[in-house]
């Protein structure tokens, strides 16, 4: 099973969820040899609920993925915490939803969770926990307690970061930082227009049906990752179309 950690199925946090663009991203996703993502949409993005009521009206839930045709689709969120960083939550939808219940006060800057909260919570829900681009100027997590980040299952070596700050530079010092907190790194394109998603893949020979299963497979390493050729050119597309289309949507 190849899959990308880190996506997103709206174009920004501004928009509405659109049935058809996330046709659109699972289509990409499937021509750029995927069969399966994890949908890390941002928790406080506009109508955060609406995604899984549209989405449970088109697709079956099974185990922990909705099944698109045959492709899956791992549930989860992009949450920011108090103290800087993003942490990629990806779990059960009945879990993950009443974890986003939970966090409705704390959808603005001023009232982030703070992180060791947010871990207890998806300790105790089962949720795969990834360090979103952990040395991303703007949202780091080098700045926490080793002790705290020790508790996550991954960090992300992610697509976008590796575009802005060079592949080998980013690969290496995000490498190296894995290892000196002890944890594995998975990939994720942090893709917000179809063209961008899939551009870095996490191969497993398992064919996976629940988070658990992944945690397990991530703990023991038995993965390999890719980052596609054509990195810097489908992130540079994407980012060209989805200038158009956020200020088409402004006119």
């Amino acid at each position: 099973m190849k899959i990308d950690f880190h996506t997103h199925v709206k174009l920004a946090k501004r928009v509405d969820f659109d049935i058809e663009f996330f046709n659109e991203v699972i289509l990409n996703a499937q021509e750029s040899g995927l069969d399966a993502i994890a949908m890390t949409e941002h928790f406080n993005t506009k109508n955060f609920y609406e995604i899984y009521e549209q989405l449970d009206q088109h697709y079956p839930y099974e185990n922990d993925y909705y099944n698109v045709n045959g492709f899956k689709v791992f549930t989860g969120m992009e949450i920011d915490v108090k103290e800087v960083g993003h942490i990629l939550c990806i779990g059960n939808k009945s879990k993950l939803l009443t974890i986003r219940r939970l966090l409705d006060g704390h959808t603005e800057k001023d009232t982030f969770v703070p992180f060791e909260e947010l871990l207890a919570l998806g300790e105790q829900h089962g949720l795969l926990l990834i360090g979103g681009h952990p040395l991303r100027p703007t949202t780091p997590l080098h700045q926490h307690a080793p002790s705290l980040l020790r508790r996550l299952d991954a960090f992300d070596l992610n697509g976008k970061d590796m575009h802005e700050h060079g592949i080998d530079q980013m690969r290496v010092d995000v490498m190296a930082f894995a290892k000196m907190i002890g944890l594995p790194v998975v990939y994720g394109s942090d893709s917000h227009h179809p063209i961008h998603i899939g551009v870095v893949q996490n191969s497993f020979e398992g064919d996976f049906q629940t988070i658990a299963e992944l945690k397990k497979a991530i703990a023991e390493g038995s993965y390999t990752s890719y980052i596609s050729p054509v990195l810097h050119t489908k992130i540079n597309a994407a980012k060209i179309v989805k200038k158009k289309m956020k200020e088409a949507l402004t006119i």
